[in-house]
């Protein structure tokens, strides 16, 4: 059973993320159906939350390792999800939305980045060595 038990923390914490980001392209739908923002809204949460686990991770001791695989692999690897982004920017550039194309394919990136980057200086702000 001790062999099953981090497939138990990456499978409940991949159902948690994945129904989340679900329950993101529902909410911020109705807004537009022409801008996935639920996927992006998905992404740049789930990289501020493995950021935050990342760092807090480093300074050792105040994350077991089965809640790592339990935030880090299951909840933010369900959260965050790079098929459906590369599905929706091809999407953009099929129907010849360039503009629109660009600005998800770009903001997903370079806001993922922000926000893990944000995550960090949040976590050595609040937890100095």
């Amino acid at each position: 059973m001790s062999k099953l038990v981090p497939f138990i923390f990456v499978g409940l914490g991949g159902a948690a993320g994945s129904l989340l980001r679900y329950g993101f392209t529902l909410m911020l739908q109705r807004w537009t159906v022409t801008m996935p923002f639920g996927t992006l809204a998905s992404n740049l949460i789930g990289c501020f939350v493995i950021g935050l686990i990342t760092e807090t991770a480093a300074r050792g001791g105040l994350i077991t390792p089965n809640t790592r695989l339990l935030l880090a692999t299951g909840f933010c690897g369900g959260l965050t999800t790079m098929s459906s982004f590369i599905y929706e920017s091809g999407k953009f550039s099929q129907e010849s939305e360039w503009f629109l194309g660009l600005l998800y394919f770009g903001g997903t990136l370079i806001g993922c980045m922000a926000a893990y980057l944000a995550a960090i200086a949040v976590i050595r702000t609040l937890l100095p060595q």
